[in-house]
C-alpha cells in the first residue's frame, strides 16, 4: 500500500509539528491494517527562515518514523511561501486481510480509539487562545500513533475501519455507512472528547473545516433535539491524526474493548450501530 499526506503547521513548536505531521502520514497505513515499512519527507520551506528550524520538523517525523518501525529513505524539498510537511509512505498489507472503509455489517457496532476535538483546539492554537493544558493534550494525542491500536486488534474480524481525520467525524463516519449501504446511529453521550473543547466550541472557536463539513454532509445527518449544540458542530469538524473507527461485530465488541484498553489506545468508546438504511432516510442519526 501506498500512501502521502502533508500540511501546514498547526503548533508552533516544531519538533511537535513534525511529530504530528508524521503521524498523520503514517495513520492511513493503519487504517488500512497494514504495517510502514519506508517513508519519505515531503518539505514546503519558504527561502529566508532558518535552516535549524526545519531540522527540528525533519527530527519530530524521524522521531514517529522510527517509532512505526519504517526506514526513512530521504524525500524531496521545495521552496514554498509557506511551511508544510509530511510523508509518502509504503505500507504492506496480506491483500486478503486488508481492512476496507465500507465492508460494514447490519448490527456491528463502530468503536473509536481517541477523542474528538482537534479542529477547535487547533483553531484556538493558531487564535492564541488555548490554555496550556489544552496545548499540550492536543499535541500529545495527535503525535501518538495509531500502531498500537491497529496491531492489537489485528487477529479480530474488523468488517471495516478508516481514520478520523479532515472529513470529520461525521464526513468519515458517513463513508463507512454509504461504502456498506448501511446507517449509523451514534450516541453523543458516547463520543470521546479531549478535555476542555467544549468550552473553546461554546466560545465560538471552530476551524473552517466545521462549515464546510456542515455545508458537505448536513444533508445526510439527523441530529436529534437533546444533543447538546456544541457536540453538534464538534462532529462536523476536521480533525488532524484523529483515531481508528473499526466496525466490528456486536459479539466481539468485549474483546475488542479489552485488547485496546491493554494495548494502551487512548479511547475504546463504542459510539454507534450500524442500521439497515431505508430510502431518503439519514445516513447518520446522532441522538
Amino acid at each position: 500500500m501506498q500512501t502521502v499526506d502533508f500540511f501546514p503547521p498547526m503548533v508552533d513548536d516544531p519538533r511537535w509539528f513534525g511529530r504530528i505531521a508524521a503521524a498523520n502520514s503514517l495513520s492511513d497505513v493503519y487504517a488500512m491494517g497494514g504495517r510502514p515499512i519506508t517513508a519519505m519527507n515531503l518539505v514546503g520551506w519558504p527561502r529566508d527562515l532558518d535552516l535549524e528550524l526545519l531540522g527540528e520538523v525533519l527530527a519530530g517525523g524521524l522521531e514517529k518514523t522510527v517509532e512505526a518501525g519504517a526506514a526513512l529513505c530521504g524525500g524531496h524539498s521545495v521552496m514554498d511561501q509557506e511551511i508544510k510537511f509530511g510523508l509518502s509512505v509504503t505500507g504492506l498489507v496480506h491483500p486478503q486481510r486488508f481492512w476496507r472503509n465500507g465492508g460494514a455489517q447490519v448490527g456491528d457496532a463502530l468503536i473509536l480509539t481517541k477523542p474528538l476535538g482537534i479542529g477547535p483546539a487547533t483553531t484556538a492554537i493558531k487564535r492564541d487562545t488555548a490554555s496550556p493544558d489544552l496545548i499540550a493534550r492536543a499535541m500529545a494525542q495527535m503525535a501518538t500513533l495509531n500502531k498500537a491500536a491497529c496491531e492489537a486488534v489485528l487477529d479480530l474480524p474488523v468488517h471495516g475501519a478508516t481514520d478520523v481525520t479532515g472529513f470529520g467525524f461525521v464526513g468519515h463516519s458517513c463513508e463507512m455507512a454509504e461504502g456498506a449501504g448501511l446507517a449509523l446511529a451514534v450516541e453523543a453521550a458516547a463520543l470521546p472528547l479531549l478535555d476542555g473543547v467544549l468550552d473553546v466550541v461554546r466560545a465560538g472557536v471552530m476551524s473552517g473545516g466545521c462549515s464546510r463539513g456542515k455545508q458537505h454532509y448536513g444533508p445526510r445527518v439527523a441530529i436529534g433535539a437533546g444533543v447538546d449544540a456544541a457536540v453538534a458542530d464538534l462532529v462536523f469538524d476536521a480533525e488532524t491524526s484523529g483515531g481508528l473507527l473499526l466496525a466490528v461485530p456486536e459479539s466481539a465488541v468485549g474483546k475488542f474493548v479489552q485488547r485496546l484498553r491493554d494495548a494502551g489506545a487512548i479511547s475504546q468508546a463504542v459510539v454507534g450501530r450500524f442500521v439497515p438504511h431505508a430510502p431518503g432516510a439519514p445516513v447518520l442519526s446522532l441522538r
